[in-house]
């Protein structure tokens, strides 16, 4: 289902790591509980800072929740019985997780690579739009408007639809928190809240789009486009739940 070649050297990387050190990129296959995976990310995190631990960036799905960022506004909760809500220390408002929607936990030494947050969260978000580019879809970032989205039209009308989330955290330099792309989850859910406090816009995914994408496909796309963004990755073995 890609459309275009990932290659990764191409063109010189938007954020890379001053020693190149490949980045460890681990999968989880099962649904994590949220809790579970803040508890892996920050113990990761921690030990990142202290140097015992390398780079990480963890892929994932959740079981159906929200979450709430340090923006985030009560009235934003629509459906507060609907599914778990959980309080995050990332940036941002409310988001929804769930299964269908890769969550990508992004644990990175910005120590390594230049201490620019803004440069980060623009390199976040060109990884994003990247992946998006290897299925044609041409992922658009919005001033006031944090994530990626997507244009849409049709005969009379037009609008723009979230496709991806990004809320991050950052400790002694150390990034954890990350982005959501929507593949295939069940976008009523999204009902529940205000994603991200934005009314007047939808949200969509790959398969809303009419792309058929798998779960693996998206992955592909996104490790691709992390490595021409980030710098080399590594296979390894997920945290296991609770722990870094």
């Amino acid at each position: 289902m890609l459309d275009q070649p990932l290659n990764t050297s191409s063109t010189p990387l938007l954020f890379g790591r001053s020693d190149a050190v490949a980045v460890d990129w681990a999968v989880s296959t099962a649904p994590v509980p949220y809790p579970d995976a803040v508890a892996a990310m920050e113990a990761r995190a921690a030990a990142i800072a202290e140097g015992t631990a390398g780079e990480l960036v963890w892929l994932l799905e959740h079981p159906p929740l929200y979450t709430a960022g340090v923006s985030a506004r009560p009235a934003d909760l629509v459906a507060p019985d609907r599914f778990p809500v959980f309080e995050s220390g990332r940036g941002g408002q409310f988001t929804y997780h769930g299964p269908g929607q890769r969550v990508a936990y992004v644990m990175l030494d910005l120590t390594k690579r230049g201490r620019d947050v803004r440069a980060f969260v623009a390199a976040l978000e060109a990884w994003v739009i990247a992946a998006l580019a290897a299925f044609n879809v041409e992922g658009q970032i919005r001033d006031g408007r944090v994530g990626v989205w997507v244009e849409r039209k049709g005969p009379g009308w037009s609008r723009e639809d979230k496709i991806a989330a990004i809320g991050v955290k950052l400790r002694k330099w150390v990034s954890f928190h990350g982005v959501s792309l929507n593949v295939e989850p069940e976008l009523e859910h999204f009902s529940g809240i205000v994603p991200c406090g934005v009314t007047e816009h939808g949200v969509t995914s790959l398969v809303d789009l009419g792309l058929p994408v798998t779960m693996d496909e998206a992955d592909a796309a996104l490790k691709g486009a992390f490595e021409r963004v980030f710098g080399a990755t590594v296979a390894a073995a997920a945290p296991a739940q609770g722990t870094g």
